[in-house]
């Protein structure tokens, strides 16, 4: 492989890199991706065999199909944290429900692996929130004169009236205002 193709070959990482970053940010992906784990150990188990020299463990129990049921709606409720990010919320409330079904029904919850794993998923699913995106500064603006004031972001104390021309801060009767001398004290009447 020549130096030309190396380059050529980083460089189309590098954007399927930060292109994946920006999908993986748009979503809830670590908790879709434990919810998804979780999932994996759940409906595995029930159908394994445990092999201990020439002795041969199995662990199925009369609740395997509903093992496997639970595993694979925790995979699909994983998947849908990743491509449906809009009902994150409905598949988190649904993984942790899941997740703790799976303690009785599934040997433990995939002997607590699976189960730690989806609760947390799930959990992480409800939490996550899109972020917001950036301000963008005003177009137009120029410079500020010497005589403009300065804009520092913080906002301005509200100087319009009341109903009936009395300013806010001395029309407070719910008795919780310091200015009016009740320090949170309440009247009977």
């Amino acid at each position: 492989m020549s130096a030309e193709a190396q380059v050529g070959l980083g460089d189309k990482l590098g954007r399927m890199r930060r292109s994946f970053r920006g999908w993986r940010g748009q979503r809830p992906f670590w908790g879709g991706l434990l919810t998804l784990l979780g999932g994996i150990p759940i409906m595995y188990f029930p159908y394994a065999n445990l092999t201990l020299g020439t002795m041969t463990i199995r662990m199925a129990t009369t609740a395997g199909a509903g093992s496997l049921i639970i595993g694979v709606l925790l995979v699909v409720l994983g998947l849908t944290m990743w491509f449906q990010p809009h009902s994150r919320i409905f598949a988190g409330v649904a993984a942790i429900l899941l997740a703790l079904v799976s303690l009785v029904v599934s040997n433990f919850g995939g002997f607590v692996i699976g189960f730690l794993l989806a609760l947390l998923g799930g959990a992480l699913g409800v939490s996550w929130a899109p972020g917001r995106p950036p301000k963008e500064p005003a177009k137009g603006r120029t410079a500020q004169g010497a005589g403009d004031p300065v804009d520092d972001g913080t906002p301005e104390p509200a100087t319009t009236a009341a109903a009936g021309g009395v300013s806010g801060e001395q029309d407070d009767l719910s008795g919780t205002s310091p200015t009016n001398g009740t320090n949170g004290r309440h009247r009977a009447g």
